[in-house]
């Protein structure tokens, strides 16, 4: 089982958003539970667990998988993490090294 965080700009109901178009799409992930504070998605690839809570001008998002750290889903599920802005301003969906082209 691994473990990932990520601070974000974007509010809770807006990272989950996100998350509803990003994992079905990357990783083949379907939603089985949702709350305002966090879903989970399950899939061939495995089973994630994304919680997302506001704290001041940033949201803490972690997300648990029931997979090793070398699995695709695991790749797949940090790279959602980095497309989520960590600034105001910063575009929604952009990878690292995609800003300045």
């Amino acid at each position: 089982m691994a473990g990932y965080q990520r601070k974000t700009a974007l509010g809770p109901g807006e990272v989950l958003a996100h998350a509803e178009k990003h994992l079905p799409k990357y990783i083949g992930l379907m939603r089985s539970k949702r709350s305002s504070h966090g879903a989970t998605y399950i899939g061939k690839e495995g089973t994630v667990v994304l919680r997302a809570h506001r704290h001041g001008p940033y949201t803490d998002v972690t997300a648990q998988t029931d997979r090793l750290r070398t699995s695709r889903m695991d790749y797949e599920i940090q790279r959602f993490l980095m497309t989520l802005p960590y600034e105001y301003g910063d575009p929604v969906g952009a990878q690292p090294g995609d800003f300045g082209q």
